[in-house]
């Protein structure tokens, strides 16, 4: 299917805050990359902030339909643990790995993480999605499944340090290797070790 103008707009928007910052990025510059005048860019988004509100939907979109195709649970936080305690290791891995392709290999979800990398130290809203999607949200997230296996919180939070402390470095690894398939595979040796690791000391199939 042809990609439409609105979505067009919204990736080659997302290109230049990549590579230039948001703040960096001006109407101005989306338009001439656009290959619109100002005017006609107006016409479809009425400013930066809604071209990056789009944006943010359109990451949420993503996640959903991500989530949902892997099949894992769909529950509120404090459910999590149980419901991940139910969900085959195997998948769980596999999903993992997704995530890790989603945010390196997929363009438009790379160019966001990229943005909010930039951004991350310079804008407080932008800061702000750079926790809830790279840093502290899933470290939290990875928090509340390990809860179900360990004593407390802490522990808890120590185990999802060491899941996807990995993970996080390997992100700025993947960009700048030369063969980014090693990053991969990189990444899925540690996971399965991890995986190893958590049902030996466990003795739990999380």
């Amino acid at each position: 299917m042809a990609e439409g103008t609105k979505e067009r707009i919204l990736r080659i928007a997302l290109e230049l805050f990549a590579q230039n910052g948001y703040l960096g990025t001006s109407m101005n510059d989306i338009a001439r990359q656009v290959g619109f005048t100002k005017a006609a860019l107006y016409k479809h988004y009425a400013s930066k902030q809604e071209i990056l509100d789009k944006i943010v939907e359109r990451m949420n979109k993503m996640d959903y339909e991500r989530a949902e195709t892997y099949e894992m649970p769909e529950t509120e936080p404090d459910d999590f643990a149980e419901a991940y305690l139910h969900t085959p290791v195997q998948k769980i891995r596999t999903y993992s790995l997704a995530q890790f392709d989603h945010w390196t290999k997929e363009p438009f979800s790379s160019n966001f993480r990229k943005m909010l990398t930039l951004e991350q130290y310079r804008d407080p809203k932008l800061a702000q999605l750079h926790h809830d999607y790279l840093a502290g949200g899933p470290l939290e997230h990875m928090a509340a499944i390990f809860c179900k296996l360990v004593d407390s919180d802490e522990d808890a939070m120590q185990l999802a340090l060491e899941f996807y402390g990995p993970m996080y470095l390997l992100y700025s690894v993947y960009d700048d290797a030369e063969q980014k398939e090693s990053v991969s595979s990189l990444l899925a040796t540690y996971i399965d070790r991890f995986i190893f690791k958590v049902e030996s000391d466990y003795r739990l199939s999380f």
